[in-house]
């Protein structure tokens, strides 16, 4: 899906703030919510896909206003609320106030039915396609082209395994890109190398 979490390769959000020594938790809940959402995973509850894809439905506003754990509190709490373990309600009345979700989900969706296995070497262009669902494509390759350099065991299809839908798992392909050919004008000479689902390539002919 298009949402405000596909922010690769975007402009005007400032310089990117880093420091290696920064604490990985800052308070008590963040510990708890981090704890939560990964035995909610491991007992089943929901699979990664789904969990990034509650995150990718938050509303705008309130995505590029949260910090990281609470990005994965919103996401473990609306996954709870879709799967019946609690209400919103209930959520509201422990919050003391307005508790926010993500917003609902649209269909996912299955493997492309033909499909083409690469090798190193082949040259490639992605899909152009604009997808409801959860997606693992990053907007910014989107109709670009590329070369695969190698490819990778197989993994569950984000598509469909953050909707429930049915599908082959799938190898993803490192394929590499030039920087000036992702954004003209606008990068240095350099390369680019993303893992990209085999769904999502077709042969650039």
């Amino acid at each position: 899906m298009d949402g405000m979490h596909d922010l690769g390769g975007k402009q005007g959000f400032g310089q990117v703030m880093h420091n290696r020594d920064a604490a990985v938790f800052h308070q008590d809940w963040e510990v708890r919510a981090n704890a939560l959402y990964s035995l909610a995973v491991k007992c089943g509850v929901f699979n990664m896909d789904e969990y990034r894809h509650a995150i990718e439905r938050m509303a705008p506003p309130h995505y590029l206003t949260a910090g990281y754990y609470e990005r994965s509190l919103t996401s473990l709490a609306t996954l709870c609320v879709e799967k019946g373990l609690v209400t919103h309600e209930e959520l509201a009345q422990l919050a003391g106030g307005a508790y926010p979700l993500a917003m609902p989900s649209a269909p996912g969706r299955g493997n492309r039915a033909k499909r083409t296995a690469f090798v190193s070497g082949d040259q490639v262009r992605v899909r152009d396609e604009h997808v409801a669902g959860h997606v693992r494509m990053p907007g910014y390759i989107r109709g670009k082209h590329g070369v695969v350099i190698s490819k990778s065991p197989v993994y569950p299809f984000p598509d469909a395994h953050g909707h429930g839908v049915p599908a082959e798992d799938e190898p993803t392909y490192d394929v590499r890109f030039e920087a000036a050919h992702l954004w003209p004008q606008g990068a240095e000479q350099a390369q680019v190398h993303v893992a990209v689902f085999e769904s999502y390539l077709e042969l650039n002919v």
